[in-house]
């Protein structure tokens, strides 16, 4: 479900003469009849605290806009070096001036019987919503420390681990390798480890696993752990994942059973 503010920022590109929404990479992105994006929405990507648009600005102004207001404005990863501009959106910037910023990057990348078509700058209300630690970070919230409190207590009593971030998302490490994670996106808390395809197969008869996108055909599975979850049942799913990335010095540490 879209927060006050993607619904804003939605109603606002869609605003303009022809175009469209879709998602890429898990992030709201506006275009011009299929053709190139404009605009992006991107939240606290690759955990980096931001609510923020990225935008197809033209020449010059990312320069004018970081270096005057940068607490406003910023260059963006990926597309930053070609021109495209960052604006912050949960550090109290007006909203009465993103629409102007937004209509400076269409007009950048519409073809001009498009840009032509534009008369006045689409107007949509503020969003009356503020912005949450959820928004920014699901980590932040009470659910989010939870998890993360049962997963280092079961992840880093295991030998030689060590906790670290991937693609700003928590992770747990067997010397230099990945053997579990925590993530929330939009369907939620989710806790990821290797079990092995044929366990896949198995473990998806219960509706709170689910093989993950990217991870899961090398044997991954994913429980939903967005409402509850039991100790018991991630030490278990931790210690299997763990036994199969550690070194022979690692498991040899491992308590006898």
């Amino acid at each position: 479900m879209k927060t006050e503010l993607e619904t804003s920022i939605s109603q606002l590109c869609l605003a303009f003469p022809a175009t469209e929404e879709f998602t890429s990479h898990g992030m709201p992105n506006y275009r011009v009849q299929k053709g190139k994006v404009f605009a992006m929405y991107a939240v606290n990507h690759h955990g980096d605290g931001r609510v923020a648009l990225w935008l197809n600005t033209p020449d010059g102004m990312q320069d004018a806009y970081v270096r005057e207001e940068p607490e406003h404005f910023f260059v963006p990863p990926y597309v930053g070096p070609s021109g495209w501009l960052g604006v912050r959106l949960d550090k109290g910037l007006a909203w009465k001036r993103v629409a102007p910023i937004v209509r400076s990057a269409y007009e950048h990348t519409a073809p001009a019987r498009l840009s032509e078509q534009l008369k006045k700058t689409p107007s949509v209300p503020a969003p009356k919503q503020r912005i949450t630690a959820a928004d920014v970070d699901p980590k932040n919230t009470p659910r989010g420390q939870q998890i993360l409190q049962s997963m280092r207590k079961i992840c880093l009593a295991l030998p030689d681990t060590s906790e670290g971030l991937q693609f700003g998302q928590p992770v747990w490490r067997a010397g230099k390798k990945v053997f579990a994670q925590a993530y929330c996106y939009k369907e939620g808390w989710r806790a990821s480890f290797w079990v092995g395809v044929h366990a896949q197969l198995l473990m998806t008869d219960d509706p709170r696993y689910t093989i993950p996108p990217y991870m899961g055909n090398k044997g991954w599975i994913a429980l939903d752990v967005s409402r509850k979850h039991a100790e018991r049942e991630l030490a278990q799913l931790a210690l299997e994942s763990y036994r199969h990335f550690a070194g022979k010095k690692m498991l040899a540490k491992l308590p006898a059973a």
